[in-house]
């Protein structure tokens, strides 16, 4: 039975006029609450008004303006700043190879690849990951493009290119490369690295740190895995799929709107983030609100997202979710097998959040028993005790207890030591505080 791109067509449009018109409710009700001759009526209801209309203006106009880096200057040894550029190490149709380069600095001897997730959010939420790695690191990263902006005539982009464009990546970094794979991407950066064992033994990584990751989905199941048991792949294709309108340059594209993940990102947790508004426009409204508070901070990267093709969200929840490719180990790329079993030389460190709700415990370690012939000395695992999806990778819990166990991890496979002062004792742990905003919902 052929499609119905007009049906989609009108879909995208309509969700995009909602989404403007609400824009401009909030610039208009910003404009009139904030006219000078209101000042003389001594109510409330204006300041208010005026909050709201900032606070939706701007949460409504964050949905599509990707975020900057902006990464702040790196402190060095010598006690002066050293800034840091953005360069583009290699140019690809869907994704980016980014390279955070410290002005100044001599180059570090290790090498960090961060692997970006593709569901809906910018590659830039990670930047707190890349600021906590760059003093000890040269830290690269995938940049994926959002799929509206991509004209049809590029072709298509599913989970099998993803996996090529990250072997691509690992090719061009060299062999003395560590790879960390942040939530969705780390069965097809297994599946990258496997299929470099096999074919490419000299590029392998040295090491492959996975983060939450849906090795093996079944292994503890989540409201994600539950609404890909509970509906059909044709169900999906038509309640999700849309196509690109006339606005953007990738008209005519299928697509998996990142206004639809947002929707259901915000659905799952939606007393929180509706306190957090409320909290924050009466905030705006006493006068206490800020540019860089912690809402505006957390929020003007939660509400970027990005449209993904049809085709790699399709293919990511019927091979990944559904079909079990690689926890079954028999997941193909262009014909080719990515048997896991032949990875025998790559570090592999498994890294999980007690309290993740979008990739539960058990999960990600599956891939330590996937790699049957790695010899046990190269295998280990984290779970973070108190940490949640978001935590284990760019929160507190990062910052202060994964991150120098990763280093350390990276350290212990490459024959290389660090200064103590970068090295904190695995023991020497600090207690991690859940915060009012509960940030493991930003899935990725």
């Amino acid at each position: 039975m052929p499609k119905q791109p007009p049906q989609g067509l009108i879909s995208y449009d309509v969700m995009e006029t909602v989404r403007n018109t609400n824009e401009w409710l909030g610039a208009s009700a910003r404009a009139m609450a904030s006219y000078p001759a209101f000042a003389m009526i001594p109510h409330p209801f204006f300041r208010v008004m005026s909050a709201w209309g900032r606070v939706t203006e701007r949460s409504f106009a964050r949905m599509v303006i990707k975020p900057d880096w902006n990464i702040p200057p790196i402190l060095g040894p010598d006690g002066q700043d050293h800034i840091v550029y953005v360069d583009r190490v290699l140019k690809r149709d869907f994704g980016d190879l980014l390279h955070f380069r410290v002005a100044r600095r001599e180059p570090i001897d290790r090498k960090i690849l961060l692997i970006a997730p593709m569901s809906g959010h910018y590659a830039t939420l990670l930047r707190s990951t890349v600021n906590s790695l760059l003093p000890d690191a040269e830290v690269y990263v995938t940049d994926w493009h959002n799929a509206r902006n991509i004209p049809v005539s590029k072709g298509k982009f599913d989970i099998e290119d993803y996996t090529l464009y990250v072997m691509d990546f690992m090719r061009h970094l060299g062999p003395d490369l560590n790879v960390i794979a942040v939530c969705q991407p780390a069965p097809l950066a297994l599946a990258a690295t496997a299929l470099l064992a096999e074919e490419e033994p000299e590029a392998q990584p040295r090491t492959l740190t996975l983060i939450g990751g849906p090795i093996n989905p079944d292994a503890a199941p989540t409201e994600v895995t539950d609404f890909g048991r509970r509906h059909t792949m044709g169900e999906l294709e038509y309640l999700a799929i849309q196509q690109v309108g006339f606005k953007y340059a990738g008209a005519g594209r299928m697509v998996y709107p990142g206004l639809a993940q947002l929707t259901s990102f915000i659905s799952m947790n939606a007393d929180t983030h509706t306190r957090a508004f409320v909290d924050k426009i009466f905030a705006e409204a006493r006068g206490e609100g800020s540019e860089r508070d912690r809402h505006y901070k957390f929020y003007d990267e939660y509400l970027a997202v990005m449209d993904m093709t049809a085709e790699f969200y399709l293919s990511t929840v019927q091979r990944i979710f559904k079909g079990l490719e690689i926890a079954e180990n028999r997941f193909e790329v262009a014909g080719r097998m990515a048997d896991m079993t032949k990875i025998r030389d790559v570090a592999v460190f498994t890294v999980e959040g007690a309290n993740d709700d979008i990739s539960a415990p058990g999960q990600c370690v599956a891939a330590l028993d996937i790699c049957s012939n790695l010899d046990a000395s190269k295998k280990k695992q984290h779970l973070e005790e108190g940490a949640g999806h978001y935590g284990i990778f760019a929160g507190k819990s990062w910052r202060l207890n994964i991150r120098p166990i990763v280093l350390d991890f990276i350290d212990d496979h490459s024959g290389k030591g660090l200064p103590d002062r970068r090295r904190r004792a695995v023991g020497d742990r600090v207690p991690v505080q859940p915060g009012k905003i509960n940030s493991s919902r930003m899935a990725v």
